[in-house]
């Protein structure tokens, strides 16, 4: 947390399913005030490939390889969600140009892994590189685990134990002091890749499941039903203090954050301690909801949490409500019983100017104004965050999937994806918008992107596990 303060950043943006026939891209920003350039895309790495669908990032090396002189921090980890090839981005030689260090070819890992569709990276303290997936090779869901070489980048094979890979796969966090490994589901890549359809969740296309796997001999011990209230449970946090034997996972359908900890017999369970309550609205459609599911008229509009993040000093949980519009910071430091300490609003399915209109909220909140910043009306909605090391700035983009941001925020496909910056009140709790702050990437070279995942160069508190 008395780490530099960060210069630039690392982003995925994405064009598939924008109907501009070029390569997804990473994206380098200054985000120094003391810079010239500050708030401006200064690098674009372009991919050799078209419709990626580049998504989430990771790193060669972090905190878990503490003390090893012989690793560095200098390759990102970008897999691809739909086209699962996976790219090693060279960002050591210059950090404000990354270059491709290696391309990991589908093939690769499907022959060696029998895992498709790869999410989450993170490294591990052996030096070895792990990537969650979400499916097999067929689009069918499938959660386990691909191992890379630190080294090579070579697929080695799969981390879970043969037959072991759960129904479905997301996200995972790791915690050696208690020799526990935890991870989420969404749902079967076939069926979520153009769009959601509120049908297949009764089908069963998604799923509700956080699995507890034996960090030593990769079994999978048990898997936590977080039922309808915790359906499609995406991503998942220890606590950083690695002594810690409990965290928060965001569930998206269900609006809700559930704490997972260990009990005093030693097994693993949860509850759930954060509810974002449904709003009642009406002239909320969705015209091209898949298989000619309209949704119209009075409806229940869900939060939908779809990123949260704890600070380092483990005080404060933010998660993001993509179809409600708002960012909200809890303190936690009652585990049980977090806290509400801050909330802004960046867009959403709910100002006050549009066509939707909310006629129940158990919150009582208002409807919201349009967020405009630098003059430019703010287009989709906060998902992806990332916090500052010393927990005073919250970085934040608006992109959540191309297939869903498509269908739930059409306007973001033609006006590109923004990056914003909210000040925290790291004292007694408080979130700002900072009005001078606006990466907008709606102006590319190439066209509107979408911008998703943010990463440091240095590591942040969503990449990093300490041992």
């Amino acid at each position: 947390m008395k780490g530099p303060r960060e210069e630039i950043v690392y982003l995925p943006c994405i064009y598939r399913n924008t109907g501009i026939q070029k390569p997804d891209y990473l994206a380098t920003v200054d985000v120094d005030p003391k810079s010239p350039t500050y708030c401006q895309v200064i690098h674009r790495l372009p991919m050799p490939n078209l419709n990626d669908e580049l998504h989430h990032s990771g790193w060669n090396a972090c905190s878990s390889c503490f003390g090893d002189s012989s690793k560095k921090r200098n390759r990102l980890i970008l897999p691809s969600l739909i086209s699962s090839r996976i790219y090693v981005v060279d960002t050591g030689t210059d950090p404000h140009a990354p270059r491709i260090h290696k391309i990991v070819e589908p093939t690769d890992v499907f022959w060696k892994t029998g895992l498709a569709n790869p999410h989450t990276t993170h490294c591990l303290g052996s030096g070895q590189i792990m990537i969650s997936s979400m499916g097999d090779p067929s689009g069918n869901g499938k959660g386990g685990f691909i191992l890379l070489d630190g080294e090579t980048f070579e697929v080695v094979g799969n981390w879970e134990l043969p037959g072991e890979a759960a129904p479905f796969g997301y996200d995972f966090w790791y915690q050696p002091q208690h020799n526990v490994m935890m991870s989420t589901e969404w749902g079967t890549p076939k069926f979520l890749a153009d769009g959601f359809n509120p049908e297949h969740v009764k089908e069963g296309r998604y799923g509700s499941m956080v699995h507890v796997w034996d960090w030593t001999t990769h079994k999978r011990l048990q898997s936590l039903d977080l039922g309808e209230e915790g359906a499609i449970p995406l991503e998942i946090r220890f606590l950083h203090d690695p002594a810690s034997s409990e965290g928060y996972v965001g569930c998206a359908l269900g609006g809700n954050v559930f704490r997972f900890y260990r009990t005093t017999k030693g097994d693993w369970a949860a509850e759930k301690v954060i509810q974002v309550p449904n709003k009642k609205v009406e002239g909320w459609a969705l015209p091209e909801m898949p298989g000619n599911c309209n949704w119209m008229c009075d409806l229940h509009i869900p939060g939908l949490i779809t990123d949260i993040l704890i600070s380092l000093d483990d005080r404060f949980l933010y998660f993001s409500n993509w179809l409600h519009g708002d960012i909200r910071q809890y303190d936690i430091t009652d585990r049980r019983h977090p806290r509400l300490t801050g909330q802004v609003f960046l867009g959403g399915s709910i100002p006050s100017d549009g066509p939707v209109k909310v006629l129940e909220d158990p919150e009582n909140q208002t409807q919201p104004p349009p967020r405009v910043i630098k003059g430019k009306r703010i287009p989709g909605s906060p998902q992806m965050l990332q916090l500052s090391l010393d927990g005073k700035r919250l970085y934040v983009t608006t992109s959540l999937y191309s297939g869903w941001d498509k269908q739930f925020y059409p306007e973001m496909i033609k006006d590109g994806s923004v990056m914003m910056q909210i000040d925290v009140d790291t004292t007694s709790g408080g979130l700002k918008v900072n009005e001078n702050f606006l990466v907008d990437f709606g102006k590319e070279p190439h066209g509107p992107a979408l911008a998703h995942e943010l990463r440091y160069p240095g590591g942040d508190c969503t990449s990093d596990i300490w041992l």
